[in-house]
């Protein structure tokens, strides 16, 4: 099954591609390489999941955020890459959560994320990661993640 058709079967779609808040790309690639700018939970109506987690926002309302932040980094990586299945896996997440000054549950929010992935691309989606909790991102949203992620050649993929 394609990373498409598995996007599909977990009944979700690919929102339309974020545009940068900033002077900055939404991914960069250096050779087989590609880093993806920190990307936020934007559904695909345009409504921007905002609060701080561990007072306006619960760990599970954050976990959800941080499934559409995932989704958000596919639609940057299918529009840069035309296919996913150039994805040859992902190599670490950075994961930051507005989160209150007691908050510990960074991993389990940013976990939405890396299960998502790991749903989508099964092996090839487990990587590293890092999940950090900060006094505040922009525009207030609750998380942001940014990715590495490795691709196969152009005209090779994984079927």
């Amino acid at each position: 099954m394609s990373s498409h058709d598995q996007i599909a079967a977990l009944h979700f779609e690919l929102p339309p591609v974020p545009a940068p808040i900033g002077t900055f790309r939404n991914v960069l690639q250096v050779g087989n390489i590609l880093y993806v700018s920190g990307q936020g939970p934007l559904d695909r109506n345009g409504v921007l999941y905002k609060g701080k987690v561990g007072r306006d926002v619960s760990v599970e309302a954050a976990y959800e955020h941080a499934r559409l932040t995932g989704l958000n980094i596919l639609s940057v990586l299918s529009a840069h890459l035309g296919d996913l299945a150039r994805v040859k896996q992902f190599v670490k997440l950075q994961g930051f959560v507005n989160a209150t000054d007691d908050f510990a549950d960074h991993p389990r929010v940013i976990n939405g994320c890396s299960d998502l992935l790991v749903e989508v691309f099964g092996g090839r989606g487990i990587h590293a990661r890092t999940s950090i909790g900060v006094a505040s991102l922009p525009n207030n949203i609750t998380v942001e993640i940014e990715a590495i992620v490795e691709i196969f050649s152009e005209g090779k993929s994984h079927g």
